[in-house]
């Protein structure tokens, strides 16, 4: 029986798979409790320096898979809750973890594939593919961290319009609105994705978490109490190996070598 997510670690980079290209990548509850699984031992994992999500097939994720929910229970509040409850713990796990994770946006990201795409550090995007919002269309409302991630890359005025007409977004439109990262050749999102990580990994990874986590908490911090946590963390990324590596390759007037 083949997996609902394939996981494969190379050149301390791991690939997570989305593997149902039969429904769009669609996600039900025991595919997403593999994927958050996977994302919770891939945080910790010291042979990883960073991770590329994407979707096997033609698709990056539909999202939420709807047959399943309307199996699962006749009360839909139920099927809904369940199914965020591993979905939301995979977007918080990776917007927590102190490593990179980039979508490798190879066709359609819809739903709570366009919220999962959203929720990763960095995306890119293939020429072909395009997102949608998707959930309003379909009178449900937007989840995955969506309504948190949206207005803060594109502002909240684009985020609403976004909401209320759900257009189908191109690759160079999600470019110009801030929506992704890069827009590649079709076929080379997991490629540049890889080069893309392999460029973060060679600088300090300490150092890009502890960046990534002061930034998410940003928008719900006061100035004083984000700078205090920027003392802090100076302080102590000071103290740590990379800290040292870095003053040091400064003083010496040489490229530092981060020890990963």
């Amino acid at each position: 029986m083949e997996k609902l997510v394939d996981l494969t670690v190379s050149h301390h980079i791991a690939e997570l798979v989305l593997n149902k290209p039969e429904a769009y990548n669609a996600f039900n509850l025991e595919l997403m409790r593999e994927f958050a699984r996977h994302l919770v031992d891939l945080s910790t994992d010291t042979r990883v320096n960073g991770i590329v999500i994407t979707g096997r097939g033609k698709a990056f994720c539909a999202g939420g898979d709807l047959a399943w929910v309307s199996g699962y229970s006749e009360d839909y509040q139920r099927s809904f809750h369940t199914l965020a409850v591993q979905y939301h713990a995979a977007i918080l796990e990776i917007r927590r973890m102190n490593k990179p994770v980039i979508a490798a946006i190879n066709g359609a990201a819809a739903g709570g594939g366009f919220s999962l795409a959203l929720a990763c550090d960095f995306r890119v995007m293939e020429k072909s593919a395009v997102m949608k919002q998707a959930y309003t269309s379909t009178g449900l409302c937007i989840d995955g961290g969506g309504t948190f991630t949206l207005p803060r890359l594109v502002g909240m005025a684009k985020a609403l319009e976004i909401a209320a007409f759900d257009e189908v977004i191109s690759a160079q439109e999600a470019l110009e609105w801030g929506l992704v990262t890069q827009v590649v050749e079709d076929g080379k999102s997991i490629e540049t994705a890889r080069i893309l990580l392999s460029q973060i990994s060679r600088k300090s990874l300490h150092s890009f978490g502890m960046v990534k986590n002061l930034i998410n908490d940003s928008f719900d911090h006061s100035l004083e109490t984000t700078l205090e946590k920027e003392r802090d963390n100076l302080g102590r990324s000071g103290n740590h190996p990379d800290g040292r590596e870095g003053i040091q390759a400064f003083i010496e007037k040489r490229k530092p070598n981060f020890d990963q």
